[in-house]
């Protein structure tokens, strides 16, 4: 043999004889000692509110799941359509098979829960201690750290996706390599499970309150959501919703009791077999009315931190003190509760929701049957048209100058980048000056970029209207424009225009804000809908225009405020009904689907500026005829 390669071979044998031990060598053993007590020192205590509903009493609180299992009142049913009945008092061994798709049922329907989940809840847990059940695990790819989980289990979820059964947790992220090593040290960062995500805190965040060593965590009435404190949260989750989480007044301290699922499968599944089942811990039912799976079908269950990833910094409060009141705080939360209401009703009995949209959709149809369309006649603009000309005369004036249209509609492109620069930096104020913006404080500067949001979008809409009814001016005079050289004619008034649209925006905005008053700001907006093209053709000072405006739409109030509703019912819908479409026909990513419906958006946009412009001629005709001495107009403006 050849010495290089005599060497070569010498090298790999004893590479291997190093190796190989180690290759065969059985993975470290985590003491089950240290274990128990990393779990005992960090336990939570949990502080849940009291409900006054359903007699009073106690609340949905952390349940041992030991007491579903040969439980008469409790049903394991099969994964087809017919939930075919399994087995009535199953058994914890039962579950250990796994049975993908099979449901757990407890006694009661979800879409109509009345009292009977809360009662039962009760009845079993009557005597029983609380419990949470605690995992330690850590993930490849993340070698030195270590999760300390504890998991509550509810039997029904009270909030906008009524469901039996809940799973929820906190997390304790270690720079430890094992429990004995996390024994000596303190959490980094603590993760409260919400909805679909979690909030996070640092071990010493101020937010974070603690008994000693065992985080305090304040469970949502109805939702069982976890937050830092006492508050009525914004709570939204891309599958279930917007609403609000309740923590406030959480007067039951609880301090559960610890069970620990080993960390090994082996070893878990033989002291707690059903934490190998792959089926639904609740009822079947559409959507996210679904029972959920148990923990080991989550992603926190075996890749802690990569699901420590996305944990957010904050949740928003709804401002319940101040300037908007208590009263309308439960305005706002009772109106979401009742959306959910609607859409449970929906969900459970489709039959009369299916009868009122296709009566609804007969009305309109029956409506617009009744309306005049034609003819369109888009020149001319200085006369009265009936309701459906208004809109045919818009489309028919889009389809004949797109570029123009296309090219003032623009504007709102870099305008929506304003806002969202502008609203993150309102959101991220906070931290710039070391405040924490969490809870109310949050949700108060939540509401503050709604507003503004809000505010620059209309005076946006405002410039763009401006625009639209100078171009729509200079083309039924013969003239060919631009969107540039429309533009620059709407700012002759900008600053008058501007400050009408702000005097509006503002009265309108502050109405809408305190949601009792949304009606009046309803009905102002629309007496104020015409306020562009006033300022433009007419040159009135801010005062004088909505004065002016308020007397063209006088008596014609319904006929405005639909015109303008539908218009901009077609430019809103537009984007989301075309992304829809590309959803369904292409494997575009969701970003991508989204910007281009944002495009969409904001270039139909002056098409509702081209209805509220033939609006403005038509109720300007009509005051003309109503009045003696009709309004002189600058001669530049005068319309053939």
């Amino acid at each position: 043999m050849p010495p290089p390669l005599a060497r070569f071979v010498r090298c790999t044998a004893l590479a291997l004889a190093v190796a190989l031990p180690l290759a065969v060598a059985p993975a470290a053993v985590a003491d089950p000692a240290d274990d128990a007590a990393l779990v005992a020192r960090y336990a939570p205590v949990v502080r849940l509110v009291q409900p006054d509903s359903c007699g009073g009493g106690q609340p949905y609180i952390p349940t041992d799941v030991s007491l579903l299992f040969d439980e008469p009142t409790v049903a394991l049913r099969g994964p087809w359509d017919h939930d075919d009945l399994i087995k009535v008092a199953p058994s914890a061994s039962d579950l250990g098979g796994g049975l993908y798709e099979y449901h757990l049922d407890f006694p009661g329907h979800a879409l109509s829960p009345g009292c009977d989940y809360i009662t039962w809840s009760r009845r079993i847990n009557l005597g029983q201690r609380p419990v949470v059940y605690a995992h330690v695990v850590t993930e490849p790819g993340y070698p030195g750290r270590l999760a300390l989980q504890y998991w509550m289990f509810y039997v029904f979820n009270d909030w906008n996706n009524l469901h039996e059964g809940d799973w929820e947790m906190i997390q304790l992220n270690f720079d430890a390599a094992d429990s004995a090593a996390a024994l000596q040290t303190q959490p980094s960062e603590v993760g409260y499970s919400q909805h679909e995500g979690a909030e996070k805190a640092a071990w010493g965040d101020p937010k974070l309150e603690r008994a000693g060593t065992h985080p305090v965590v304040y469970p949502a009435d109805g939702s069982h959501a976890n937050f830092y404190g006492q508050a009525l949260y914004l709570g939204a989750s891309g599958s279930q919703g917007v609403g609000c989480d309740d923590t406030r007044d959480a007067s039951l301290v609880l301090h559960p009791g610890v069970q620990t699922i080993p960390s090994d499968p082996g070893q878990a599944t033989a002291q707690f077999p059903w934490i190998a089942f792959e089926g639904r811990w609740g009822e079947r039912q559409p959507a996210f009315f679904n029972g959920p799976t148990g923990p080991n079908l989550k992603t926190q269950w075996t890749h802690p931190f990569t699901w420590a990833k996305e944990w957010r910094d904050r949740s928003y409060a709804v401002p319940a003190g101040g300037a908007l009141g208590t009263g309308t705080t439960d305005f706002f939360c009772g109106a979401m509760s009742r959306g959910s209401v609607l859409l449970w009703r929906a969900v459970d009995n489709p039959a009369p929701t299916i009868a009122v949209v296709l009566g609804t959709l007969i009305l309109v149809a029956w409506l617009l049957s009744r309306a005049r369309w034609r003819p369109a006649a888009p020149r001319r603009m200085a006369r009265r048209r009936a309701w459906g000309q208004v809109l045919s005369a818009s489309a028919r004036m889009y389809v004949r100058s797109p570029r123009l249209l296309l090219g003032i509609g623009v504007l709102l492109l870099p305008l929506s980048f304003v806002i969202t620069l502008l609203q993150a930096l309102v959101l991220s104020a906070g931290s710039l000056f070391g405040v924490e913006v969490a809870g109310e404080a949050g949700g108060t500067f939540v509401m503050i970029a709604v507003v503004i949001g809000t505010a620059l979008t209309l005076l946006g809409f405002g410039l763009v209207q401006a625009a639209t009814v100078r171009a729509m001016v200079e083309i039924d005079q013969g003239r060919e424009v631009r969107p540039l050289a429309a533009y620059r004619m709407a700012l002759d008034c900008v600053g008058p225009l501007l400050a009408a649209l702000v005097v509006a925006v503002a009265v309108a905005t502050l109405l809408a804000a305190t949601f009792f008053l949304i009606p009046v700001a309803v009905w102002l907006a629309v007496r104020w809908s015409l306020i562009a093209p006033v300022v433009e053709l007419e040159r009135l000072r801010p005062r004088a225009a909505l004065r002016r405006s308020s007397h063209l739409v006088k008596g014609h109030w319904f006929k405005v405020g639909s015109l303008t509703i539908v218009s901009a019912a077609i430019a809103l819908l537009a984007g989301p009904l075309l992304g829809t479409a590309l959803i369904l026909l292409t494997d575009l990513p969701l970003a991508l689907l989204n910007v281009v419906a944002g495009i969409v958006y904001t270039l139909t946009m002056p098409f509702v500026a081209l209805t509220t412009a033939y609006v403005y001629f038509d109720c300007r005709v009509r005051d003309a005829l109503a009045e003696p001495e009709p309004l002189e107009l600058p001669a530049e403006l005068e319309l053939g």
